[in-house]
């Protein structure tokens, strides 16, 4: 069974922030679901939610089987938790059809290659409606500046393993972003030295 220390922890703060964003009866789209936790937690805390889950190579396969082991009861009123569907990416032609509210990615652009950054972005820009968000959490840094030691350390380890990997510039993200239509609206401050960058679809 797939299980997330780390999603267990962050998704108190992660809910909250998800309520100041998403309008009513959002529908989301969720990139590299990994265990599936936040998926199923927001879906019983907020009404009206319809979550797509999404994730890549074998693991969509065991994040298909515990999403379709959440019991419907347990769901909050109107709120809809959609079988996991395989999305790289780097893959235009799996990406769902346009018309998300928001598109919600947790610890996912540090793992990713460098190079499939702006694929998310430009990925989240094409299904996004016009006024829609794409609201990534994780570490980020602003030119090179960790908000903190930790950080710094993370970011270290992460190239050592794999040069392709490593915490993101924020604000070189926000720059890309902004090229495919892509305003930066917040910046937030979250738990543990991460942050919640919000960027709103432009029409």
């Amino acid at each position: 069974m797939l299980f997330s220390p780390a999603c267990e922890r962050n998704k108190g703060p992660i809910l909250a922030a998800l309520q100041d964003w998403l309008p009513a009866q959002a529908q989301v789209l969720e990139i590299g679901s990994g265990s599936g936790q936040h998926a199923s937690f927001f879906c019983q805390q907020l009404a009206g939610l319809t979550w797509q889950a999404s994730e890549r190579g074998a693991v969509l396969a065991d994040l298909q089987v515990q999403l379709a082991a959440v019991p419907p009861a347990s769901l909050a009123a109107g709120s809809r938790l959609l079988p996991a569907i395989g999305l790289d990416v780097g893959a235009s032609e799996q990406w769902p059809r346009p018309g998300f509210d928001a598109v919600f990615s947790a610890n996912t652009c540090h793992i990713m290659p460098a190079a499939a950054v702006p694929q998310l972005l430009a990925g989240a820009a094409r299904v996004l409606r016009p006024g829609g968000l794409l609201l990534l959490y994780g570490p980020f840094h602003n030119g090179g500046v960790h908000t903190a030691a930790s950080n710094a350390a993370f970011d270290a380890h992460l190239r050592s393993l794999d040069p392709a990997m490593g915490v993101r510039d924020a604000l070189a993200l926000q720059e890309q972003a902004r090229g495919l239509g892509l305003a930066a609206v917040a910046d937030g401050a979250m738990p543990a030295n991460n942050r919640l960058l919000v960027l709103e679809r432009r029409p």
